[in-house]
């Protein structure tokens, strides 16, 4: 069980085109319906918000493997979310909104990221979540990247196919022929409309591709752009069943922190409604080199580049 495309992003990207034609989406209606997450933050010192910050709203983006044969997000959810070694996170990624509402800055940090757990010394980045839940995983981050994280959302497999089916599949440009070894599945060059199993197949393969687990990720961020579209195709004013079809898939399948409250999604959603998927900039954690450790495979960070890129995001200098 390896990899899930972190659909967070897509669904607050996907509500901030909800507000269409001045009409509001029913806030307490839908926002209810969320699930939220409690005691999804730590507790005790956390990161200040840099000198120089210009405001603007951080969150954490996860998406979670499926150890559990039933939905563990949103309000389909079946079982815990969380149980201790029951699952890890799959996909990390930091997400931060401009203050102005018109940018977004979104670093992933791949799964096998080898760095310090508080509490549990070096470990790859997924097991904070398998030993400590959200909260353990939000110090992780935040301790990482120095960072100081506003919310929390997550989505696991169930979600992300759910999402993905909701608009009819969504339509993906393949550029080199692959096949998978572990799927036991192949994917060739042109351009495929993929249905949620097709699309969480895709986004999961790591095995054939050149460069691995950073292909993956890549497909990841590409897989995102093309899904934030479809729904954005879902949710104009002449189509008002599809508006409600994608507000009851979102509140299916994603959880979030219970900090966030129905205006804060409401605030968010008004506030970003003219973000398009162009002014969403992509990167990767800076990685020095791949390295074996305990007999796991690891990528080892330039953290202080890292945290120097993150300062940036924080505070406007992207020059």
């Amino acid at each position: 069980m390896r990899t899930l495309i972190v659909c967070g992003l897509t669904a607050v990207l996907a509500l901030a085109g909800l507000v269409v034609g001045g009409v509001w989406w029913g806030t307490d209606h839908y926002g209810d319906q969320v699930a939220r997450i409690p005691h999804a933050f730590p507790s005790g010192p956390r990161p200040h918000k840099p000198p120089g910050n210009t405001g603007g709203t951080t969150f954490l983006l996860a998406g979670v493997d499926r150890r559990s044969d039933k939905p563990t997000t949103g309000r389909d959810a079946q079982t815990a979310l969380w149980q201790y070694g029951a699952q890890r996170s799959d996909t990390l990624m930091l997400v931060h909104f401009s203050a102005d509402e018109r940018r977004a800055d979104i670093v992933s940090i791949p799964r096998d990221s080898w760095v310090p757990i508080p509490g549990h010394g070096s470990a790859k980045i997924n097991a904070s979540f398998s030993w400590g839940g959200p909260a353990l995983l939000v110090q992780t981050v935040e301790q990482l990247t120095g960072a100081r994280i506003d919310h929390f959302g997550i989505v696991d497999w169930y979600g992300f196919k759910s999402l993905t089916d909701a608009v009819g599949g969504v339509p993906i440009t393949v550029h080199e022929n692959s096949y998978d070894s572990e799927q036991h599945l192949g994917f060739k060059t042109g351009t495929h409309t993929m249905n949620g199993t097709e699309a969480l197949s895709y986004v999961r393969q790591r095995h054939g591709l050149p460069g691995g687990e950073l292909d993956r990720i890549r497909r990841q961020q590409q897989f995102l752009r093309s899904l934030v579209g479809e729904m954005r195709g879902e949710v104009s004013v002449t189509n008002p069943l599809g508006i409600a079809r994608m507000l009851d898939t979102i509140t299916r399948t994603v959880s979030v922190d219970d900090n966030m409250s129905n205006a804060d999604l409401r605030d968010l959603v008004l506030g970003l409604r003219h973000l398009n998927t162009s002014d969403a900039h992509f990167g990767i954690a800076p990685i020095v080199h791949p390295q074996m450790i305990r007999g796991q495979y690891a990528l080892i960070l330039d953290r202080e580049k890292l945290r120097a890129q993150w300062r940036a995001v924080e505070t406007g200098d992207l020059s």
